[in-house]
């Protein structure tokens, strides 16, 4: 009976002892970031007469963890966002300052004004051209800077890509040397580093883990493409561009594609394109993405929208067509390659869409719509270099490649236009059959023949050109599409800045002076109402912006306003989760000093209990020796 309770003590007291070993592990370690707070289960002994120590386990609440590491790629996300959204809302200046958008633009359209009410005084004329080429300089330096803010995020993009590989290969690691520990205590101290290291990956991207019964975790993304099995990691490369313009794009093709992206390579496997759209959904990276090739990209269309308005305000008239039943006529004089043709067609199931086709001296070719003021209609180019006398052959030719297109990409009969052109001159029909009807007729023809047509003939002069090789700005999409970019090529016609007369010819040979011209310019630019394209997201995405060139600068600094203050707003909101989440792990896992107090006191008094038992035994074997 004296050997078993001394057995009995001697178990307990070692139990006891490494129980008080984690307890003063869990005290020390109480400030250390990532120690997760342990226990230690006690078991019994052989024959259920005495106790025995179990496991070291780590105390922590797994759907609290999960949380956490979700809240974090959030944060990531939102805070991404949110600091790009500001710099890109300070790139337009405040609201009404000199140097901003709308300041710059409001400036331009005084000095019209001015101009209009003083046509004979040469500073009038001045400072127009002066405040012309603040507004294009300005424009300039803000698409300017968004191609800045791309290059800097592509730069980014490639050191966290480094950052996020070295993590997987850190925690692939952490598996095979957790897979090969007996140690229940240096296993845990593998197991929080493991999660650290998971947690901070979660901040580049949405990953999740998945426990194995050895001990390892799988990694994946929120979308399945699995980056850790085991003891393998996926390499990740970013093969990034060192510089980024107007043109440079995501694309799937890689002969095509003209910025970087993040590939994941699994030894022995294929790679698989972590930068394709929807592939990465939260982190820092997915934001990344996301700013460099939707939302910045946007940002400078409206600027090209801004400065090709800016431009055909002051150099296109617009031609209305007469409607007579299903058919529309309409008057193509002058037209030039990059001026459009627009009709709006009901179709035989009742929709409604526009035909865009626009002017080139090439043959006829597909259209992006997206170049076009409706992202929605069917687009196509039709040949004008024949002359006037072709237009009607040509409009054809392109209608019928619309409806080839349209069947090749799966639309019904019901929702493909049939439609014929027909006319000897300038002067075109085009009629709707088959349940088509042609509800109208529109068309852009840009006046000016040249950058150095200055003729007082007309009010419409190209003050603004396009800075590469001066030319005129009527949307060509001959040599790709002018339009792109032109923010950042924006210029004063130098024909105009050497004769600064012009600004108020008043007659075709220039003889005359008067406010006309300028009265022209400052309502084309204040009142005429121009529609923006649908792309540019001021509006809506659904259907083109109409608004005057003055009132779309003002759109375009309110839309960016707005994006920010959202951005921040809903990163604060972020932040708030993110901190929820951290203080609900914390106390599943962190260490409370009181509540490890208490349990040493407890410890202490098992402890003395097992010592008085060892006391009594001895004392009792000392007794019986002495008898």
């Amino acid at each position: 009976m004296t050997l078993s309770a001394l057995s009995t003590a001697t178990a307990g007291l070692k139990a006891t002892q490494a129980a008080i070993g984690i307890v003063s592990q869990n005290v020390a370690n109480a400030g250390t970031a990532g120690y997760t707070k342990r226990t230690l289960t006690t078991v019994a002994g052989l024959g259920n007469s005495s106790v025995a120590t179990g496991a070291v386990a780590r105390s922590f609440d797994a759907a609290a963890l999960k949380q956490l590491r979700l809240e974090t790629a959030g944060s990531g996300y939102t805070a991404t966002r949110a600091e790009v959204a500001a710099q890109i809302d300070r790139l337009f200046g405040t609201p009404g300052g000199a140097t901003a958008l709308d300041g710059l633009v409001n400036g331009f359209t005084l000095s019209l004004q001015t101009l209009a009410a003083n046509p004979t005084a040469s500073a009038a004329r001045s400072n127009v051209v002066d405040a012309a080429s603040a507004l294009a300089s300005g424009i300039n330096a803000m698409a300017s800077g968004v191609q800045d803010l791309r290059t800097g995020i592509e730069s980014q993009l490639a050191t966290d890509t480094r950052s996020a590989s070295t993590l997987l290969s850190g925690i692939a690691g952490l598996n095979l040397k957790i897979q090969g520990t007996s140690d229940p205590a240096a296993r845990a101290d593998l197991e929080d580093q493991r999660d650290q290291q998971i947690t901070q990956l979660s901040a580049y991207m949405d990953v999740q883990a998945v426990s194995q019964r050895d001990g390892t975790v799988t990694l994946m993304t929120g979308t399945g493409v699995t980056l850790v099995d085991r003891g393998n990691a996926a390499a990740l490369t970013f093969d990034a561009r060192s510089s980024l313009g107007p043109n440079s794009a995501y694309s799937t093709d890689s002969a095509t594609r003209s910025v970087g992206t993040i590939t994941a390579t699994m030894p022995g496997s294929g790679s698989i394109d972590l930068g394709a759209p929807g592939v990465l959904r939260s982190g820092s990276m997915a934001a990344q993405l996301e700013l460099r090739d939707s939302v910045l990209p946007q940002v400078q269309r409206q600027l090209d929208d801004l400065a090709g308005g800016l431009a055909s305000a002051m150099t296109d008239k617009t031609v209305t067509g007469t409607v007579s039943g299903t058919a529309a006529t309409i008057d193509l004089s002058g037209i030039q390659a990059g001026n459009s043709l627009t009709l709006p067609v009901t179709l035989p199931d009742g929709s409604v869409r526009n035909v865009v086709l626009v002017a080139s001296n090439k043959g006829s070719a597909p259209v992006d719509p997206k170049l076009t003021d409706d992202a929605t209609a069917f687009a196509q180019t039709f040949d004008i270099s024949g002359g006037a006398a072709t237009y009607a052959a040509k409009i054809q030719e392109a209608l019928n490649a619309v409806a080839t297109r349209a069947t090749a990409q799966g639309y019904p009969a019901s929702r493909i236009p049939t439609l014929t052109a027909s006319g000897g001159s300038a002067a075109i029909t085009v009629t709707g059959s088959s349940g088509t009807k042609v509800t109208g007729a529109s068309a852009t023809i840009t006046l000016p023949t040249s950058a150095t047509d200055l003729t007082g003939a007309y009010p419409q002069i190209a003050l603004f050109v396009d800075g590469s090789g001066n030319k005129l700005i009527t949307g060509s999409l001959d040599a790709g599409a002018q339009a792109t970019g032109l923010a950042q090529r924006l210029t004063i016609n130098p024909a105009v800045s050497a004769k600064t007369a012009v600004l108020t010819a008043s007659n075709a040979a220039g003889t005359g002076t008067d406010g006309t011209r300028a009265n022209f310019l400052y309502d084309a630019l204040t009142s005429a109402q121009i529609t923006f394209s649908s792309s540019s997201g001021i509006g809506g995405i659904s259907a083109p912006h109409t608004t005057t060139v003055a009132g779309f600068a003002q759109d375009i600094i309110a839309a960016q306003g707005a994006a920010a203050d959202q951005a921040k707003t809903l990163d604060d909101g972020q932040s708030v989760a993110l901190s929820t989440a951290q203080g609900r792990f914390a106390t599943s896992a962190g260490v409370s000093v009181d509540e490890e107090m208490a349990n040493l006191i407890s410890l202490q008094q098992a402890y003395s209990a097992n010592a008085r038992v060892l006391t009594a035994a001895r004392d009792m074997l000392d007794t019986l020796l002495r008898l």
